[in-house]
Parts: structure tokens; sequence; C-alpha cells
């Protein structure tokens, strides 16, 4: 018989799991919510591993222990599997992060402006505060995506939420080692802005860090709702717990292993084989013969992509291909490097962007009033600035298959790389929007929010449909489907150009 310890996360204690451990207990299972409270005094991490090693041990010894943990519950939960390796079966994480050894919770708060708060609280040592739990949706939102949670569940979830005491997220999470060996499976929720194939990529990426998530061991499920699927989908999360604890789910492919990661696939359309001329982390792409200055393009690549990846995105062949693409069309393609390594990193970005434009401006063989920047993916953010107070030598902006609105997970502050409210901004700069028909329902919501605010704004919005084409779609899909809409776009992207 496999017993499922079930740890909750921030804020929260055993009620949320009643549905799920319900219906566990329904298919033959038992069932071991756990409550993370504290000994007499301010609880830390220690005393919440504690508890949940206790947890495992209630459970008969004959029992195949499954501990499942949600959210913050990740790192108590990995904690009491390094003291009880030997007892627990599997890990479970539930839309968590990924808890590592020396480093405290404080880590994965999702709100940035909330986590440098903290973070000074913890500095002045006020370790044994406490967080005040969310007092209603809007805040319980700043958490996690509340996507497929009944209003009554929410208000109920407010009801009972309690107190988080900041030792807790203090504290680092100390591991000897032993954990190493349990196997683990990951539930991700795509309303809170994480699929398999985000991880996937992640992994193509080569970060040493991630290659383990490639391990036979290690397996995946999705689930097509927000943070709180306990309480949004507790049928279909007991059947993948049930699932995961039977060996199941999805495995990664090891990065090098098979094919080229997609990311690295050629590019499928034919181009002319320009050189490149290469400007620090900047690249040219100049049309030989022609007579300048000439209109550039500058192609401002998605992310966050790990620090380490080799090749860099100035040399991905969908960039070169694209910048090709452009120079073919008698305008100088570029591509570059900006620093979006992590979700935090987009200030940062924005200014490597902005010193790529001035490079680019500055070249010679550039005419510097007849620019277009064109966003992929999750560079997309980068456009807030540009779209909000376009300069006048600014003639385009264009995206493929971009991220216009922060997911829910990612916890930027307000004011930071918000698109759809800058698009307001934008005027009479002409806009084109390479839309993949077949866009995770998460970042195809924030495309159609920024398409409303375009209209409502009276911007210039052409939008370019790839019907059955899916994000980064050059690199995934049959080139039949894309080749026309792309040619499309860099046609009507360089004719802005010399509007």
């Amino acid at each position: 018989m496999t017993a499922f310890v079930l740890v909750p996360g921030m804020f929260t204690d055993a009620h949320v799991w009643e549905a799920t451990a319900a219906r566990l207990v329904a298919a033959g299972a038992e069932a071991y919510p756990v409550t993370l409270g504290g000994p007499p005094g301010p609880a830390d991490l220690e005393a919440h591993i504690a508890q949940v090693a206790e947890a495992i041990d209630t459970a008969g010894p004959e029992q195949q222990v499954v501990l499942v943990a949600h959210d913050y519950g990740a790192h108590p939960a990995l904690g009491a599997a390094d003291r009880r390796a030997g007892r627990v079966a599997r890990i479970v994480f539930v839309d968590a992060g990924l808890p590592r050894n020396g480093v405290p919770a404080l880590a994965a708060v999702p709100d940035e402006e909330l986590r440098t708060r903290l973070a000074g609280r913890a500095g002045a040592g006020e370790g044994d505060g406490v967080l005040a739990p969310p007092a209603g949706p809007e805040e319980w939102r700043r958490w996690g995506s509340t996507a497929g949670v009944a209003p009554e569940a929410l208000d109920r979830l407010t009801a009972l939420a309690r107190p988080q005491p900041l030792a807790t997220l203090f504290q680092p999470l100390r591991l000897t080692g032993a954990v190493a060996s349990v196997p683990t499976t990951g539930v991700l929720c795509t309303g809170n802005g994480v699929d398999i194939g985000m991880i996937q990529r992640l992994v193509d990426f080569g970060d040493p860090a991630l290659q383990a998530l490639a391990s036979p061991a290690v397996s995946f499920f999705e689930l097509p709702t927000g943070h709180w699927p306990m309480l949004s989908s507790p049928a279909e999360l007991a059947e993948v717990l049930l699932r995961a604890a039977a060996g199941e789910g999805h495995r990664l492919t090891p990065a090098g292993a098979g094919q080229p990661p997609a990311h690295l696939r050629p590019f499928a359309l034919e181009v002319p084989d320009v050189p490149r001329d290469r400007h620090g982390d900047v690249d040219l792409y100049v049309p030989s013969g022609a007579e300048g200055p000439l209109p550039a393009v500058l192609f401002v690549h998605g992310g966050p992509v790990p620090a380490g990846a080799r090749p860099s995105p100035r040399d991905w062949p969908t960039l070169t291909g694209h910048a090709r693409s452009v120079a073919a069309r008698g305008a100088v393609g570029v591509t570059f490097d900006h620093g979006l390594h992590d979700v935090t990193a987009y200030p940062r970005a924005a200014e490597d962007v902005a010193a790529a434009v001035e490079l680019v401006r500055a070249d010679p063989r550039v005419d510097a009033e007849r620019i277009a920047l064109w966003f992929f993916s999750g560079g997309g953010l980068l456009s807030a600035d540009w779209l909000a107070r376009p300069p006048a030598w600014l003639r385009c902006v264009a995206f493929s298959y971009p991220v216009l609105a922060p997911l829910p997970n990612w916890g930027l502050p307000e004011g930071i790389s918000r698109p759809v409210t800058a698009v307001g901004g934008a005027g009479d700069l002409p806009l084109v929007l390479l839309r993949a028909g077949l866009e995770a329902s998460e970042l195809a919501a924030g495309v159609e929010e920024f398409r409303a605010a375009a209209k409502d704004g009276g911007a210039r919005l052409e939008v370019i449909d790839v019907p059955h084409g899916h994000h980064g779609f050059e690199s995934l899909d049959p080139v039949e489907e894309w080749s026309g809409p792309l040619h499309a776009a860099l046609g009507a992207v360089v004719a802005h150009l010399t509007e």
C-alpha cells in the first residue's frame, strides 16, 4: 500500500489537501496531510523538517511512502527525505521550485519586491517575526495563479490562512546528500507559467545545474490549472499522484542526446551567406555591395537563457537566419546577446538592448533614423519602454510568439516590462505581430490582452497568423506552416523602414 504524506505550502495547512486526500484514500492508498506548525516559540525550517519526518514515521514499515510537497513545502519535504531517505520511495513536487542545499526558501519567493523587503528584514535580524497571510484574492495572486479555484474555495483559503514564520524562509536548507538517491516527480501547473516544454528548453541550453532533471529517475506531469491544483483540480491531481507513485510520467531528453535541441536546429529557409561583422556582443549582417547608410533590424532574443549557454543566442540559427533574411531585403540584420539570464534580470537586459541599439545607430553603414526592433518569446517584455515612448527613429516594432504579459510565477515588480500597458503610448508606430496559433494558453492570453489594449489605444498593429504554429515554430514545425507568414512579416518590417 502507498502512503502519501502531503506537505502544504506558504500560509496553508492540512485543510488544502482534503479533497485530494479523500480521492487517494478512495483509490486504496493512505494519506497523511501535514500541518506545519512549531514547538512553543517561533518555528523555523528545521522544526518543519522534523514535523514532516515525524509524518513519514507514521506510515507502516511495509508501506511505500510518497512525499508530496506544494510550494514552500518542498523545502521541509526535501530536508525530511534527506533524513529518511531509506523510507521515501519518491518525492513529488507540486508546482514548486528546486530547493538547493545551503539556500533558504526566501530565494523561491516569487514577488521580487517582497523578496527584497524580506531580505532586508533578514539582514536586520528579524527572524523571529512572521509574514502576514494574503488578505484576499488579489494578494493570493502575488504568490501564484489562482486559475480554476472557485470563489468560495478562495474565500475559505483566506479565512484559514496562517502567518508564515520568517525563520522558515531565512534559515538555509541543509542536506547530507542522502536524498539524491530518491526518485522525484515534478507536477507543473501550466496556468502558473511553466510547462514541460519550457523545462526541456532549459535543459537543452546545457546549464550543468539543470542536467539532473533529465535523469531517468526524474519524471514530469502537467496540469492545466493554476498554482493550487489541490483546490482547483483535486481529482486530476490525485490521479497524477497515483501515476507518479507507479513511476509514470514524462522523461526529459538530456542535452546533446539525439537530434540537436530546438534552438540549434538549422533555419529551414534559404538565406544568403552574408558574413557577420562582430562588435563585442553585437553582430551585424550587412548586405554586400549595397550603398549606405542602410536601415537596420535588431533581433532581440527571448529567455531567460542561462549565462553559460553555448552557443549564445546571437549565434542561434533562427536568429542568424532572420538577420540574413533582412540583409537579402537590403537592410542590416543585427543579432546580439543581452543579460536576460533570470526573470529578475529584465532591467539589466533592457539596458543591454538600449546599448546595442546605440552601437548599431552609431555605425556609419547604418541609417540611424531608420531602426526596427524585433522581439522573440520572453524578450517580448523588453518592448515595453520602446512602446511607451517610441523615439522618432524607431520605425517599426515586430514580435514573434512573444510573451507580452508577465507569467504569474515570475513576480516582476509593478511598472516593469508590461507591454500590455505600454502599447497605449505607441501612437503611429507600426507594430507587426507573428502569432502562433498553437501557443501555450497562458502566453496566448497575454497576446490577446495586448491586441485588445492596442485596439483601445489606436495603435497600428498588424497581426500575421501562423495557424498551426507552436511557440518557436521556426525550429519545431514544418517549414510550409510558417514560411509564408514569416516572409510577409519580413516584408512588412522592411517596408516600414522605407516608408
